[in-house]
């Protein structure tokens, strides 16, 4: 199916959810990877795929009752039960996840009436098909309490209120895994920004000091010349190899001048873009705390999902 040419392609970070807690997202790689479609015509079937290295990150074959859920603006899901996990994308911009999401619909459709067809195929070559196997056997109703009726039975109320209390704390946990979910996609992304920001205000570092031994150098010549310029001047000298001189002199004076401003300038560029760095950092930490903050508030919520269901 890797020899077929993609029916679309797009460029996401890659998430695969923890086996052990089924709520964390564990990334697949440092960076964002490319994510494709893939129509396998051997087999009649689509998939996405995503490589990183030389192993497939993700080779999942969408059926029809897959679905794609957007979880927040730019970080989408879905679970392959084939694979026994679920994918998270986590995609530059909202437009980006819109696309890859209005393909995965696209693609389950395909896969939908692919797999009409087939079955209309060997409904045609089996004409012997069980008609009744769609039928549903009413299950047998069994009393909790065992058989007699002199039992005494739970309270129905009570029941009902303990069904409602789990329900209502499996919501909020589902919730609250979502938010976790968003956040650490985004807590990824701006770690992946941060990492660049460190390298180029490193990369900025070793440039500000290189220029500014250049910019010693350059004043120093400056200074000299400068001095030999007023020397010439105080001697009073009229003949023209002076005049010459001096021209010479005034005009590698100005051009120096001119060098120290434009390295002055880049200077100023480069301290800004360390004020940028440091915005940036304070960003990933308050997205580092909300994060921690939602963990909190999941673990105490499993807690007390914990205790109604004993």
């Amino acid at each position: 199916s890797c020899r077929e040419q993609p029916i679309f392609s797009t460029r996401a970070h890659v998430f695969q959810i923890d086996p052990a807690t089924k709520r964390n997202w564990i990334p697949a790689s440092k960076h964002a990877l490319t994510v494709s479609y893939f129509y396998d015509a051997t087999r009649n079937v689509y998939r996405i795929i995503s490589v990183g290295g030389t192993k497939a990150i993700i080779n999942s074959t969408i059926t029809p009752n897959m679905t794609f859920t957007k979880t927040s603006q730019k970080f989408g899901q879905w679970a392959d039960s084939r694979a026994n996990t679920v994918y998270g994308l986590g995609f530059a911009s909202e437009q980006h996840l819109s696309q890859f999401a209005e393909k995965f619909q696209e693609v389950k459709e395909a896969a939908r009436l692919a797999r009409e067809k087939s079955q209309d195929k060997t409904e045609l070559t089996n004409p012997a098909l069980n008609i009744t196997s769609h039928q549903v056997l009413p299950s047998p109703i069994i009393s909790s309490n065992g058989p007699g009726e002199d039992k005494l039975f739970r309270s129905q109320s009570a029941d009902v209120e303990i069904t409602t209390e789990k329900e209502r704390l499996k919501k909020m946990l589902s919730e609250g895994s979502v938010s976790e979910v968003q956040w650490e996609a985004e807590f990824f992304s701006l770690q992946d920004n941060n990492n660049k920001l460190v390298a180029a205000l490193h990369e900025a570092n070793a440039n500000v000091d290189q220029w500014k031994k250049q910019l010693a150098a350059y004043q120093e010549e400056t200074e000299t010349l400068r001095q030999r310029v007023a020397e010439l001047e105080s001697q009073g000298a009229h003949d023209s190899s002076s005049e010459n001189n001096k021209e010479e002199l005034s005009q590698t004076l100005e051009e120096l001048e001119l060098l120290i401003k434009a390295k002055d300038e880049e200077i100023q560029m480069l301290k800004s873009q360390k004020c940028g760095r440091w915005e940036a950092e304070g960003e990933r930490e308050e997205t580092l705390q909300k994060l921690q903050e939602l963990e909190a508030c999941n673990a105490e919520l499993e807690r007390r999902l914990h205790l109604a269901e004993q």
